[in-house]
């Protein structure tokens, strides 16, 4: 096996560093069912070597709660926000249904 500049085998440091981040996404998972976006759809997972964090939430202030949240838990990490809000209010027109 060849050796990376660490000492370690190539492709140890690797392993560590994704296990690492599986670990942050676990306890961002954590903490957000814990706290006050607990009910929220939101997902992060790993996807082509960034955290992707997708789903919808209610407000623009659960949002930026998330986005913070995330950036508490996952900084130096590539983090990916597709967070949409859901639109509540009513609409202000009727449909046209032609």
């Amino acid at each position: 096996m060849s050796e990376t500049g660490t000492g370690r085998p190539h492709g140890v440091g690797h392993a560590a560093a994704t296990e690492n981040v599986e670990y942050r996404i676990a306890h961002l998972r954590d903490r957000l069912a814990a706290g006050e976006l607990g009910e929220l759809g939101v997902r992060a997972e790993v996807r082509a070597g960034a955290v992707v964090v997708t789903g919808t939430v209610p407000s623009t202030e659960c949002r930026a709660t998330l986005l913070r949240t995330v950036r508490e838990e996952l900084t130096g990490i590539s983090v990916h926000m597709d967070v949409v809000v859901a639109e509540t209010s009513s609409p202000d027109h009727a449909e046209d249904l032609s």
